[in-house]
């Protein structure tokens, strides 16, 4: 009886002590992590995507850099000009020279900027004497002219898109030319305001070689002038000028005063 009592309770005591250590062991398997499982980290949060350069800031930037690169300036390098008109005289040329004579001239411009150039012209102007002067001349008819050449500082100034005015002012060179037809004036004979501004006078008499016939004077003085100018939808300007030309030289004077029409390009 004691012996059964012992297998019992050893059997109990071994069914005891299983059943603790597979409680205790379970907890303490739950509690530990696996040694080679990283614990687990939440999720990073995502970064903002990058920002982008504005497609439409780009092309607006270029496309001003290309308008300034190929934007031309507003004013031509070179201008050309051709006109033709009449003059009118003043001074002693006025006494003896009728008004109304064609002139004529060609010229270029170098411009620096938009207002300020430099402009070389030739100018032909017919100086028809009056009658009173053939009379004094003794002269059936005659041919008288004068040649000019100048070299003048040139203002612009642009009123509108379409009128712009200028002014021009230099020194010029004259070269006066004539010549007296069936002429019957005796040579050596006195001289008189006709003949001193012909520039035949030579000790206050008239040549005795008959070459006061002809005349030649070169002359140096200065022009003024001022005009207009109006744009052509072609891109021609049409243009009205006026000038005060004054030469003296041979002790006489050369006064014209052409005013011109013509066009520049």
């Amino acid at each position: 009886m004691i012996g059964k009592f012992a297998t019992v309770s050893a059997l109990t005591l071994l069914l005891t002590i299983l059943a603790l250590t597979s409680l205790l062991g379970g907890r303490a398997f739950a509690q530990t992590a696996p040694a080679d499982q990283p614990p687990a980290t939440p999720p990073a949060a995502s970064a903002p995507p990058a920002q982008q350069p504005s497609s439409d800031q780009e092309p607006a930037d270029e496309a001003s850099t290309s308008r300034r690169k190929k934007r031309a300036h507003e004013y031509k390098n070179w201008v050309y000009n051709v006109g033709a008109g009449a003059q009118v005289d003043s001074g002693a040329t006025k006494t003896f020279v009728r008004g109304g004579g064609v002139t004529g001239s060609v010229g270029v411009a170098r411009n620096a900027n938009k207002y300020l150039g430099l402009r070389g012209d030739f100018i032909f102007a017919d100086l028809p004497l009056r009658d009173s002067s053939l009379s004094l001349a003794q002269a059936a008819s005659a041919t008288s002219y004068a040649l000019a050449a100048t070299v003048d500082p040139i203002i612009n100034i642009p009123v509108s898109k379409l009128y712009s005015g200028y002014v021009l002012f230099g020194p010029a060179y004259y070269h006066r030319m004539g010549s007296l037809n069936s002429d019957t004036t005796v040579p050596g004979g006195a001289c008189s305001r006709f003949w001193e501004w012909w520039g035949a006078c030579q000790n206050f008499s008239v040549p005795l070689n008959g070459s006061f016939t002809s005349s030649s004077l070169n002359q140096f003085g200065y022009n003024i002038g001022a005009g207009v100018t109006r744009k052509m939808p072609s891109g021609v300007e049409i243009y009205a000028e006026y000038r005060l030309m004054h030469g003296s030289g041979d002790h006489t004077t050369t006064d014209i005063r052409p005013i011109t029409i013509g066009v520049r390009w």
